[in-house]
């Protein structure tokens, strides 16, 4: 018995030998494989750039701790470590940092506008008045479909972004072919115009209306208009070197051109119109020989009309240098160009009368007024001029002094029709017409007048007339280099409204008859005015309620728009805001306060308060407050202070007008 109980004895013991020591041979071998599992996982995330975590082993489980410093990089993390062990032994005990404040997006917009619509593609901030804008888009479209891809986001709008998207939605309205990029910094502007005047007025105006704190890019292109007869006319005698008209086809041909004028002694800066119609790719060869030969000359004029070249020496040439520099350019000349000369003979006294050569002059003033006088051949013939100045210049501008003589030249009744033409091209000057030449001298504000002037002579005359033009461009004559900048507009009113108000019938938006005299000349003022970005502002007493004060003063700058519109002002860059109660620049407690709050204001649309920008406060009811306290009218319920205009800021200064 005893035996067997040793024999069981020992068989437990080594049991629980065998137990004690796999016990400590697996937490061994634990402890190895968490070392390793921790070891291998922190070494592979401080690699992957996660150094901000910390590695815990758990037996099995590798615990991941620290500060992630985003969402992204914290599932980052768990990956990594999920490559080296398995997954499901990974477990994530770390957090995520406070997320910073993130930056707004750019905001910016596409607008694309051509013949068959508009589209709009971009994103905005929410607080833009979406309806409004959408709105003076439609208006702007003339009718045409709008594509609208904007989306919006909840972030606050840049101080300027007000600005570039009214001046941009303003563009928008005067460019019918165009496409606009709008950031809060910057307008682009590439667009295409129908001419090169429509281009010049198109630039004027927009230089002219954008806010000074946006950079604005303007590129607009014009068609080269087509010009027919192709003219060409180079001159050198007493006065000097010169071009009466410069036409090429391409740049290149303008810079040979004027390049071999300034060979011939031109000085100066010298521009060549660049126009369609080029009779041929030759056009640029016979110019510059054509030049050459009137520096051989001397002194001469070459007039080069489509493929016919007129060479005319001077009076006094010497036969054979003429001879000999007719026929080499007539030997030079591409093969499609005709070449005529001519060498003027001096006339001897039996060749006139005593009385000298015929003579016509008419000359225009610079008020418009045009006196004719001179020779005409019957008394048809001076019907006929009569009609034709008026037809140019207005029955009450023509005064005549012409009178009927035999004998004149054949050419004569065509020469003085061309002179009265030409002279009409001018805003003042005199064209003198005799039997070998047409002289036009003056003033105009057309800075090409001077070709436009020398292709129409050629073109009546033939290309080898001889004729003289001197027209010096002034720029104050240019109706567009002389139009008012918004400032001067601005003044203009302030000046024109000095000591007086526009009065309304109580409490309502009807402009009393009394100060109809006003709203003219507030229109006069306005007149040339083409585009300014100016506000309408009115304002109320504080009498009555605010809704339909907001309401009424709404009412009454919209009044004084149309009433301005009726005097054909062109009110494209207006608009007409109520501002009701706000703003007083007087005590409400008194009548005289009262009244003088109760007033129309004219003021620049800007983003930034325009020092000195003026006002013209011209707003009153007569006698009667603006909105009594009984009145019973329904207010508007969308009358805001940007109601006209939501896109644009009012300056903050304004200087009311007593």
């Amino acid at each position: 018995m005893r035996i067997r109980l040793s024999a069981i004895l020992i068989r437990v013991a080594a049991f629980l030998v065998a137990g004690i020591l796999c016990a400590f041979g697996a937490r061994a071998t634990v402890a190895i494989v968490e070392d390793l599992s921790v070891s291998f996982v922190q070494a592979s995330l401080i690699e992957n750039d996660h150094s901000w975590t910390s590695v815990i082993g758990d037996g099995l489980q590798v615990i991941i701790e620290g500060e992630a410093p985003s969402e992204a990089a914290r599932f980052r993390a768990i990956s990594v470590a999920g490559g080296i062990v398995d997954a499901s032994r990974v477990i994530d005990n770390m957090s995520v940092a406070d997320s910073a404040i993130i930056t707004a997006p750019s905001f910016a917009i596409e607008m694309l506008r051509n013949d068959s619509g508009i589209s709009l593609i971009g994103l905005i901030p929410s607080e833009t008045d979406q309806d409004a804008l959408a709105s003076r888009i439609n208006e702007a479209s003339d009718g045409a479909p709008v594509s609208n891809f904007l989306e919006a986001a909840d972030y606050p709008a840049p101080d300027t972004w007000r600005a570039a998207l009214n001046f941009a939605v303003r563009a928008l309205g005067q460019l019918p072919r165009s496409k606009i990029s709008v950031t809060a910094d910057r307008v682009t502007i590439n667009a295409i115009s129908d001419s090169i005047e429509q281009k010049r007025s198109l630039e004027t105006s927009l230089t002219r209306a954008a806010p000074d704190e946006i950079h604005v890019a303007l590129t607009i292109t014009a068609p080269r208009p087509v010009i027919s007869p192709y003219v060409t006319r180079f001159v050198i005698d007493a006065e000097g070197v010169r071009f009466d008209s410069c036409t090429a086809d391409t740049e290149q041909s303008a810079t040979a051109i004027v390049a071999a004028a300034v060979e011939a002694g031109l000085e100066g800066k010298t521009d060549c119109t660049l126009a369609l119609g080029v009779p041929s790719k030759t056009w640029t060869d016979a110019v510059v020989l054509s030049i050459k030969a009137v520096k051989d000359l001397g002194e001469g004029t070459v007039t080069i009309s489509d493929a016919d070249v007129s060479l005319v020496a001077v009076e006094g040439t010497d036969q054979a240098l003429f001879d000999q520099v007719v026929g080499d350019l007539d030997n030079a000349l591409p093969d499609l160009f005709a070449l005529t000369s001519s060498l003027p003979v001096s006339l001897t006294v039996a060749d006139t009368d005593a009385a000298g050569p015929p003579r016509f002059t008419a000359t225009l003033s610079p008020e418009g007024k045009a006196q004719l006088r001179g020779k005409v051949g019957d008394e048809m013939m001076a019907g006929i001029v009569e009609n034709f100045a008026v037809a140019e210049f207005g029955a009450d501008d023509v005064t005549m002094g012409t009178n009927v003589v035999q004998g004149l030249p054949m050419s004569w009744s065509m020469r003085v029709l061309a002179g009265i033409e030409a002279l009409a091209l001018l805003d003042n000057g005199m064209v003198v017409v005799l039997p070998d030449t047409v002289t036009l001298q003056g003033n105009t504000g057309n800075a090409n007048a001077s070709a436009e002037i020398s292709r129409l002579l050629i073109a009546k005359l033939g290309s080898d007339a001889t004729f003289d033009v001197q027209v010096t461009y002034v720029e104050a004559l240019d109706p567009i280099a002389a139009l008012p900048t918004p400032e001067e507009c601005v003044a203009a009113v302030m000046a024109a409204t000095a000591g007086r108000k526009i009065l309304f019938d109580p409490g309502s938006a009807s402009i009393t008859a009394d100060t109809q005299a006003v709203v003219d000349d507030i229109a006069e003022a306005l007149r040339d005015c083409v585009d300014a970005p100016i506000e309408i502002a009115g304002y109320t007493d504080s009498q009555g309620r605010e809704e339909m004060n907001l309401s009424l003063s709404k009412d009454r700058a919209e009044a004084v728009l149309s009433a301005l519109r009726a005097r054909r002002v062109p009110t494209g860059g207006f608009t007409a805001t109520g501002y009701g109660e706000a703003d007083p620049i007087a005590d409400n407690a008194t009548e005289e306060g009262r009244e003088a709050n109760r007033r129309i204001e004219f003021r620049l649309l800007t983003a930034e308060p325009a020092e000195a920008a003026g006002t013209a406060a011209t707003d009153a009811a007569a006698a009667a407050g603006d909105a009594p306290a009984d009145t019973t009218a329904e207010a508007a319920a969308d009358a805001t202070d940007a109601a006209a205009d939501p896109l644009a800021e009012p300056t903050d200064e304004t200087a009311p007008q007593d």
